[in-house]
């Protein structure tokens, strides 16, 4: 039986957490929580993620529509974006919008968070793709976003901030933390004269230490292309991350010539 007001107080905490860390000013970002198969736990507009306490928090429908509210309480105008994220990933059970000034900064600039530059964000993170720009509380952002879903625990949102889900509320809070640290990372390196890349061979190797966890979630070293037909993954591909999780700079001809040479290997030919 789920304890709904231990969930609300959790929902609290992580919103006190992502306040203090400076991941949103004023009233901004949004968390929900899916408690059933058509409920939702959610934090309000218009109030400080900071100052929360549980009668703040909202339950909605599938659709957004409010079950049960306290007094002038509504759920953000973002809940759109969350509900696409859980009807298109039956595995999420928390989403996390927040605004963390590197990472968002990144999401300003229009530059994807692909460099592999550390083995803990090569492990739990991949890449972080930019999702096209939308206007906040239409339609436009979950349709930008839902092209990474498959692919993806966390998508930067241009021009706006950043977004990250996963099968506990700790755990996509985790995901939050660990963009905004991997921005920050790239960022300073490059005031240093630029970060020294893990090469393919390290990234491959590190994406066989993810698969031996047996990590949950979506990452480039379980759906990449290349990945999946045996062969070098294109996480060091830096064009851009583009939907089906592979970069601009994968060659088709060339996956097609790998998966054929893998196949032919695996009849013995």
């Amino acid at each position: 039986m789920v304890n709904e007001y231990e969930i609300k107080k959790q929902i609290c905490d992580i919103g006190k957490r992502i306040y203090d860390k400076g991941m949103v000013a004023s009233n901004d970002g949004n968390i929900s929580v899916k408690i059933g198969e058509n409920e939702f736990l959610c934090t309000p507009t218009g109030v400080s993620k900071g100052f929360m306490t549980p009668d703040y928090i909202c339950k909605v429908d599938g659709d957004g529509k409010v079950i049960s509210a306290t007094g002038n309480f509504r759920p953000s105008s973002e809940i759109k974006m969350h509900m696409r994220v859980y009807k298109q990933r039956p595995d999420v059970k928390a989403v996390v919008h927040a605004h963390p000034l590197y990472a968002t900064s990144f999401a300003i600039a229009g530059v994807p968070l692909t460099a592999p530059i550390m083995p803990e964000a090569v492990i739990a993170l991949g890449c972080v793709p930019i999702a096209d720009y939308g206007t906040p509380s239409t339609e436009e952002i979950p349709d930008a976003v839902e092209k990474y879903l498959q692919h993806f625990d966390a998508v930067l949102l241009a021009n706006h901030g950043a977004l990250s889900f996963s099968d506990s509320l700790l755990s996509a809070y985790h995901k939050m933390e660990s963009v905004e640290f991997y921005a920050q990372l790239l960022y300073q390196s490059k005031q240093l004269g630029g970060p020294k890349e893990l090469s393919k061979e390290q990234v491959k190797r590190l994406y066989e230490v993810r698969r031996a966890f047996g990590m949950t979630g979506k990452h480039p070293a379980d759906i990449c292309l290349n990945a999946k037909a045996g062969v070098q993954s294109c996480h060091n591909c830096h064009q851009g991350v583009e939907e089906g999780g592979c970069s601009s700079s994968c060659s088709d001809a060339e996956l097609i010539a790998q998966i054929t040479k893998k196949v032919m290997e695996s009849l013995g030919k």
